[in-house]
């Protein structure tokens, strides 16, 4: 019987030795998150799953956990997103402030976090406009030769937007990054749709990314609004 307890007590250490660790160690400035309970969340069985919550105490919270597989995930706050980080081995430092999030340490986090930063530049820069647009005024500028420079400006920019994402979603689609951003770029959209961007994405990504549960759901939600789309086109 003894040889039986120690060979189950070693096959227990050799299984968690085998398992990998992630650990995020948060800090928040933001006086709102003091007390409350932040929800870890996967997407799983077509839905945001929690996997851990901790509460933000002194500042500071932490998940922590056995890693089966790297995964996209979000930090909840209720039904509130409050931002994106990669479920993956190591440890992550994640900080939570009023105009800015990160979560680095690790090198999915590191590139998601490096990608996110460049696409805040671009919006802010975009945001920026219409204060532009008020301090040429102020300056006399012919308000047609204003919109016509604002407008190329603002197009610009949105194109740079839309390149920066798909390169970023293509770059990614052989791992947990690209349909995690997918999923970020589509739930901003009013319903599934197949734009240009989605179709040059869908047409050059890989078969794992196609496959992401997430992405093909997607994708025949969308193929079936826009069927109704032409059907309702063809009837005027």
């Amino acid at each position: 019987m003894k040889h039986i307890c120690y060979l189950l007590t070693m096959v227990s250490i050799l299984v968690a030795s085998c398992s990998s660790q992630y650990v995020v160690n948060g800090m928040s400035t933001v006086e709102s998150l003091e007390g409350k309970t932040l929800y870890l969340k996967v997407y799983q069985n077509d839905d945001m799953e929690t996997i851990d919550s901790s509460s933000v105490v002194h500042g500071k919270f932490r998940f922590s956990g056995v890693l089966d597989s790297t995964m996209m995930a979000n930090v909840f706050l209720g039904e509130t997103s409050v931002m994106p980080l990669v479920i993956e081995e190591g440890q992550v430092d994640m900080k939570i402030d009023e105009n800015i999030q990160s979560a680095t340490g690790t090198p999915l986090n590191d590139s998601l976090f490096s990608f996110i930063k460049r696409k805040t530049q671009l919006e802010t820069q975009m945001a920026e406009l219409p204060r532009r647009q008020s301090q040429m005024i102020m300056a006399g500028m012919d308000l047609d030769e204003i919109t016509q420079q604002l407008d190329e400006e603002a197009q610009g920019l949105s194109r740079q937007n839309d390149r920066l994402v798909t390169h970023f979603i293509l770059s990614n689609c052989n791992n947990v990054l690209g349909p995690g951003i997918f999923m970020i770029l589509t739930s901003s959209y009013r319903f599934p749709v197949l734009n240009p961007q989605i179709e040059e994405i869908t047409t050059h990504a890989s078969p794992y990314f196609m496959n992401h549960p997430y992405v093909r759901e997607y994708l025949k939600a969308a193929e079936a609004n826009m069927e109704k789309i032409r059907e309702q086109h063809y009837k005027k």
